[in-house]
C-alpha cells in the first residue's frame, strides 16, 4: 500500500521555488529519508505533506487522501515532529504527553496504557516526572516522538529530528524508528546526515527544490563515475582549497580530517595530489582508493549538474 504519493508537488514563494515539480511514493513500512542541505526544500516539503502548507502547483495524497480536499482526515491519520517540536518547558514530560493527547482527541479510557507504552517505549519511564525544560537534546527528541506517536499514527513525518543530538542519543532514537516499522508505521525523515541516510530503505537527494536522485542507498553508490582517492592530512581544510586549484577537472570534498577526490585516473590523480601537497609545504600523509560514501553521491551529482547547466549556458 502506497502511504505518501507526490506528482509534481510544487511551492513557490514569490520568484524563489523552494520546491520544484517532486514526484515520489513511500509505501507502508518504510523507511524514506529526504537528504539535503540547509535551504533545500526538505521542511516545505515536508509541511506541505502533513497539510500545514498549500503547494503552488502539483498534488499529494497520504493514505489516499489528497492534501488540500482532506487536510483534517490527514491529520488525524499522521504524526509530524518538527525542527522545533513544540514541547512545553514547564510542564513534566508525563504532562507533555497528556497535553497532545488532548490535542489529538485521545479518549481518556485507555490513555493511561497507551502513555505507559510509549514511557517505556522511550525509555522516559525514569524521568516521568522530570520538567521538559530540564531534559537533555536526546530525551527531548525521544519526548517529542512520543508527543507524536501518541494518536497512533500510520504515517510518521519527522524533520531533521536528531539535529544537534549527540551521537549516543541518535542511536537510540534510530532504534525507537525501527521499532516502528516493524508495526508498519511509514515514516518520511529528512536529514542532513549523510550517515544517516545509509539507515534508510530508499533515499531521495534534493538540492535547491529539485530531486537529483531517488533509490536504495547502494544503488545510489552506483550513480558514481570514477574513483575515489581517499587522502590523509594533518592539514585537510588547506589541503581540500589546494587541490581544487592544483588538480584541474577533478572533484574535491572535505570529509571530517579527510580529503575525498572523484577521478578517472586514480594513478595520474594520486602522484599530482601528492606532488601539489608537498610543493606547497601540506604535509600529505597517505592516500587510497575507497568505497563511495552518499556525500560522495550528491557532490558528483551536483557537480556533473553545474556542468551541464554551464555548457547549456554556453550554447
Amino acid at each position: 500500500m502506497t502511504a505518501i504519493r507526490t506528482e509534481n508537488l510544487t511551492k513557490r514563494f514569490g520568484e524563489l521555488t523552494a520546491v520544484d515539480a517532486l514526484t515520489i511514493s513511500v509505501s507502508k513500512g518504510e523507511l524514506f529519508g529526504l537528504v539535503g542541505s540547509d535551504g533545500a526544500g526538505k521542511t516545505t516539503t515536508m509541511r506541505m505533506l502533513t497539510a500545514i502548507m498549500d503547494p503552488s502547483a502539483g498534488d499529494a495524497w497520504i493514505l489516499g487522501r489528497h492534501i488540500q480536499r482532506e487536510p483534517e482526515a490527514i491529520k488525524e491519520e499522521i504524526g509530524y515532529m518538527s525542527q522545533r517540536f513544540g514541547l512545553y518547558p514547564d510542564l513534566t514530560v508525563q504532562e507533555n504527553i497528556h497535553f497532545y493527547a488532548d490535542i489529538y482527541g485521545l479518549p481518556r479510557k485507555g490513555r493511561e496504557a497507551t502513555i505507559e507504552e510509549l514511557l517505556s517505549f522511550s525509555n522516559l519511564t525514569p524521568f516521568r516526572k522530570r520538567k521538559a525544560g530540564a531534559l537533555s537534546g536526546g530525551m527531548k527528541q525521544k519526548l517529542g516522538l512520543s508527543c507524536a506517536l501518541v494518536h497512533t499514527p500510520r504515517v510518521l513525518f519527522l524533520d531533521e529530528p536528531t539535529n544537534g543530538v549527540d551521537p549516543v542519543s541518535r542511536r537510540d532514537f534510530w532504534r525507537i524508528l525501527y521499532k516502528l516499522l516493524k508495526e508498519g508505521v511509514a515514516i518520511f525523515v529528512s536529514t542532513a546526515y549523510l550517515d544517516e541516510a545509509d539507515r534508510c530503505d530508499r533515499v531521495g537527494l534534493i538540492h535547491n527544490g529539485r530531486l537529483l536522485a531517488c533509490d536504495t542507498p547502494a544503488n545510489l553508490r552506483k550513480l558514481m563515475r570514477g574513483a575515489i582517492l581517499e587522502i590523509r592530512t594533518s592539514e585537510p581544510r588547506n589541503a581540500a582549497r589546494l587541490l581544487r586549484r592544483g588538480l584541474g577537472d577533478v572533484s574535491v570534498g572535505l570529509f571530517g580530517d579527510k580529503v575525498h577526490v572523484v577521478t578517472n585516473d586514480a594513478d595520474k590523480t594520486a602522484a599530482a595530489a601528492a606532488m601539489t601537497m608537498k610543493g606547497k609545504g601540506v604535509p600529505f600523509l597517505s592516500v587510497r582508493a575507497v568505497e563511495p560514501a552518499l556525500e560522495d553521491v550528491v557532490i558528483s551529482l551536483l557537480n556533473e549538474k553545474k556542468s551541464r547547466e554551464g555548457k547549456t549556458d554556453d550554447r
